[in-house]
This record gives structure tokens, sequence and C-alpha cells, in this order.
């Protein structure tokens, strides 16, 4: 999934889709772009493949759709690491001993 996060486009294919209601058919991503047919559609397989967007036919277009759930869950989760707030309290127990509290870090 981070590979996937890794490029600036694939981004903001997920970001077009977020602020756009949360799907789109593909002609219409590729037309938010300038680069060419091909590469938006090698970008949105690189998305699918990774859980970020899913894909269903509707007639004669393919309509893609945001995985808000899937994008929260694992990229937030790993994100939650760097709140101060949750590093706080993981990092120390009830007495202030560092490191007991039974939280593993990555």
């Amino acid at each position: 999934m981070f590979k996937a996060l890794a490029h600036a486009q694939r981004r903001q294919i997920l970001m077009v889709l977020r602020f756009r209601g949360g799907e789109m058919t593909a002609g219409e991503i590729a037309d938010r772009f300038a680069c060419s047919w091909p590469t938006t559609t090698r970008h949105l397989k690189v998305l699918m493949e990774a859980g970020l967007v899913t894909v269903a036919p509707r007639g004669r277009e393919r309509v893609y759709a945001l995985a808000v759930d899937r994008l929260r869950r694992v990229a937030g989760g790993w994100l939650a690491w760097f709140d101060e707030e949750r590093f706080d309290e993981e990092r120390f127990d009830e007495e202030g001993a560092p490191g007991t509290s039974g939280a593993r870090r990555p």
C-alpha cells in the first residue's frame, strides 16, 4: 500500500476521488490529469492492487471508488505511531516506567 502511495500522481487520484464524491469513471479521472490515458489507467491498476480503490462496471464504463476504510485502517494505523498523545501514553506505564506498558514499538 505504501508503495502505491509513494507516487504523487496516485495520491492526486485518491484526492480527486475523495473530493468528487468518492467515485468516478476512468474517463472522468483521466480528464483531470495532463498525463496520457494509459498512464492514468496504470496508476489506477496499482491503486486497485493495493486495495485503495475498487472498480465496478456500470454499463460500458468502469467506475472507480475510493476505499476509504482500508486507507484509514492501514495508513491511519501507521500514522497513529506519530501521534504525541498516544506515544506518551504507550511509552510509560502507570508507575512512569518506560517501556513496560505492554505496547511494542515498530
